[in-house]
């Protein structure tokens, strides 16, 4: 007798990243991250690196018209419910997404610019085209670094973090996550703001190295969960609370530091509890 087949319906998530050979970051680990999410993860590859736990030996940027048919042929095809970017690598791509940010929903805009190895991967002369493009995303995912390139602040904690995710939110993101990995202490703080209010997501620091792939993970999460119709606070916590454990419990591969966790979940959903108000809990499947 034949079995009927029982088609499972995932929501699906485009990533708009490179390819990371070492398979710990870019294209790679949001794939592996979306899956463990129960979601469906298609991509758009802008760029191939040869690349390793060590570092990045090299990398081909793909032409814009190759990334923008990448990106026609899975919105013709598939109902994407979340977008995600990683490495655009140039103005050229950056411009590319934000001419197509109406057509992509639930946009979150991690602004890769080095990688944890201390290899850039964008081009100095593409930095002012992100502010275009945060302007078009839903949230913005920058760390320390990132969002005092962003904003020219420097940021040395939560209050620091507070006011460049305010200065990123007048440009008209959102929301905006500043990440606190490179800001130093015994506890990270992530310090979520939207135009309503401010959250810090508190977790202790990690003595470890084996990072890699951790902005690419955290960024592929939290875009997989509004997919799923989470709203955005939900979304951040358990995303947030995805890469603790990644990170608390990261891979041994490579002859570098070694990769975050990327399937590496909870057996229950145990949300970080924020401090601070949040009184935004709109879903933002329905805000875009």
């Amino acid at each position: 007798m034949q079995r009927r087949k029982s088609p499972v319906s995932p929501p699906v998530v485009l990533t708009i990243a490179g390819s990371d050979s070492g398979g710990g970051a870019g294209i790679q680990a949001d794939l592996k991250t979306i899956e463990a999410g129960g979601a469906f993860g298609t991509s758009a590859i802008t760029s191939v690196t040869a690349q390793n736990t060590t570092g990045v030996q090299g990398s081909h940027l793909l032409p814009t018209d190759d990334i923008a048919a990448q990106i026609r042929a899975v919105r013709a095809d598939f109902d994407v419910a979340a977008v995600k970017t990683g490495m655009l690598a140039t103005s050229e791509v950056v411009d590319l997404v934000t001419e197509r940010a109406a057509d992509l929903p639930n946009l979150v805009v991690d602004p890769v610019m080095v990688a944890t190895s201390g290899d850039r991967l964008l081009a100095a002369e593409a930095e002012d085209a992100y502010e275009s493009l945060v302007a078009e995303a839903a949230l913005v995912t920058p760390n320390a670094d990132e969002a005092e390139v962003l904003t020219g602040r420097t940021i040395d904690g939560p209050d620091d973090a507070a006011a460049a995710g305010r200065d990123l939110v007048g440009m008209g993101a959102d929301a905006v996550l500043v990440k606190g990995g490179h800001v130093p202490g015994d506890q990270v703080a992530d310090v979520l703001v939207t135009p309503e209010s401010v959250t810090t997501y508190r977790h202790d620091r990690v003595d470890t190295e084996a990072t890699h792939g951790s902005g690419c993970t955290l960024s592929a999460a939290i875009a997989t969960r509004l997919a799923h119709g989470d709203d955005l606070p939900s979304a951040v916590a358990d995303g947030i609370d995805l890469l603790a454990r990644a990170v608390r419990y990261n891979l041994d591969v490579g002859e570098g530091p070694g990769s975050v966790h990327h399937r590496e979940r909870p057996s229950r959903p145990r949300p970080l509890t924020p401090s601070g108000p949040t009184k935004s809990r709109r879903s933002m499947a329905a805000s875009r």
